[in-house]
């Protein structure tokens, strides 16, 4: 996620070969929980530049005061580069909500493709500085939120041609230390990461894809320039195009990004993804500092 609404991508530095799609999201639905900024935003651009349709449920309807962007400037967004979008007030953590989006999703397109579990909270407390609130919140949004998008949405998954959930979720890494340093951020993600697991599994010869994706560095996000000296953590990221080009490369289904045969039950790095994708080298994407001054992402 970045603060800025800007999902334009950099000069691709001499010698690098950039992202070139193997395929297009061209009249594909996508519903996307958040969305209304950041890397979700970023990633419903890249979409929308295919003349895909977003459906994009996020409870920023009204303007926030640390937040840049809506769910409604965001659609705008979406629609100036191309496709199709209706923007939904509502709560991941209510049934309602997403009962609501999934059937708007089906009534304005005639049916959903591909879900996108973006919404996430997060709190790097350890456990005995976490507030049992913001405990329930990650749990709520990240855990039960991806876990209750996907099932709403399995009956429109169904019927399409090549189904498709995508989770921004981390590899499930049992080194203890992810654990040790903030176990209650690393459940909640964990429990996304579950999700793709299990309905990977539940779901082989529907028809269905059931995916992962995380970043292999930091990323410019208005969520991390709120913590705490993320001002100054942010210089050393990258900015979320990367995982837009990422997502639209998995999405399309391309072979080079399933080397292993397995279009399902995956766990993708983004440069993992585009590397197989034909990218050679990520300078692009960065926000000015080299590559060797990148900060690592957690979980990995």
């Amino acid at each position: 996620m970045t603060s800025s609404n800007d999902a334009s991508v950099t000069a691709v530095p001499t010698g690098e070969r950039p992202y070139q799609a193997a395929g297009t999201l061209q009249g594909r639905t996508i519903l996307m929980s958040g969305g209304s900024r950041g890397i979700g935003l970023a990633i419903a651009t890249r979409a929308a530049r295919d003349g895909a349709n977003i459906v994009l449920m996020a409870k920023t309807g009204q303007p926030h005061a640390k937040l840049e962007g809506t769910v409604y400037s965001a659609a705008e967004q979406l629609e100036a580069a191309g496709g199709q979008a209706l923007p939904i007030v509502g709560d991941v953590r209510n049934d309602n909500d997403v009962a609501g989006a999934v059937a708007a999703a089906v009534e304005r397109f005639g049916g959903i493709d591909i879900v996108i579990n973006n919404a996430s909270a997060i709190d790097l407390s350890p456990t005995d500085a976490v507030d049992m609130k913001r405990y329930d919140l990650m749990q709520d949004i990240n855990v039960r939120g991806t876990f209750l998008m996907s099932k709403l949405a399995l009956p429109a998954l169904r019927k399409s041609a090549n189904g498709h959930i995508l989770t921004l979720s981390p590899p499930l890494n049992l080194d203890p230390k992810w654990a040790g340093i903030h176990l209650a951020y690393t459940m909640a993600k964990y429990g996304m990461s579950l999700t793709t697991l299990g309905l990977a599994e539940e779901l082989k010869g529907t028809g269905i894809s059931v995916n992962s994706l995380w970043p292999c560095t930091l990323i410019d996000t208005a969520a991390i320039r709120n913590m705490p000296g993320g001002a100054a953590i942010v210089r050393a990221a990258r900015g979320p195009e990367i995982m837009a080009d990422a997502a639209h490369a998995v999405l399309t289904g391309s072979n080079l990004v399933h080397g292993s045969g397995a279009k399902t039950g995956n766990f993708y790095t983004d440069e993992q993804v585009l590397s197989a994708a034909g990218v050679s080298g990520f300078r692009q994407y960065s926000l000015g500092a080299a590559e060797d001054q990148l900060v690592p992402d957690i979980f990995l």
